[in-house]
């Protein structure tokens, strides 16, 4: 049994994701646009593609989401890659930093910098100076 895509409802998963409230869309989406008309928007199996576009263009989310999104086959995704039996198949690499040389090596970056500066500002007055001798 093929289970069909709710439209409505990704719209409202979206808009909630990126935490816009149904006033904030039906202020973006015009004068037509009330909080009840989107309420009323997300209960919509499937949603014309001209709002679908208009929509799209607000939230910034491709079309296709809409469309295409399937909560059900996107947890099924993430089970499978992320049960227990699937991160042995993931490298897992461990980093031992030394906390004290990762400071002693920003010191020595800063240093560097600083030497860089005022080599910089060296060179800066000796060309004003010669400007203002050249006047």
């Amino acid at each position: 049994m093929e289970q069909k895509i709710h439209q409505g409802r990704n719209v409202k998963r979206f808009r909630e994701m990126l935490n816009i409230k149904q006033e904030a869309l039906a202020y973006d989406l015009g004068k037509d646009w009330n909080q009840k008309k989107i309420s009323m928007l997300e209960q919509k199996d499937v949603i014309e593609d001209s709002l679908l576009k208009q929509i799209s263009a607000v939230l910034k989310i491709p079309v296709e989401a809409f469309q295409n999104f399937d909560e059900e086959q996107a947890v099924n995704l993430i089970s499978c890659n992320f049960s227990d039996n699937a991160m042995f198949n993931n490298k897992i690499e461990v980093f031992n930093n030394n906390p004290i040389e990762e400071i002693k090596k920003l010191h020595e970056e800063k240093i560097a910098l600083f030497e860089r500066m005022l080599k910089e500002k060296d060179e800066m007055m000796v060309r004003l100076e010669k400007l203002i001798k050249d006047k």
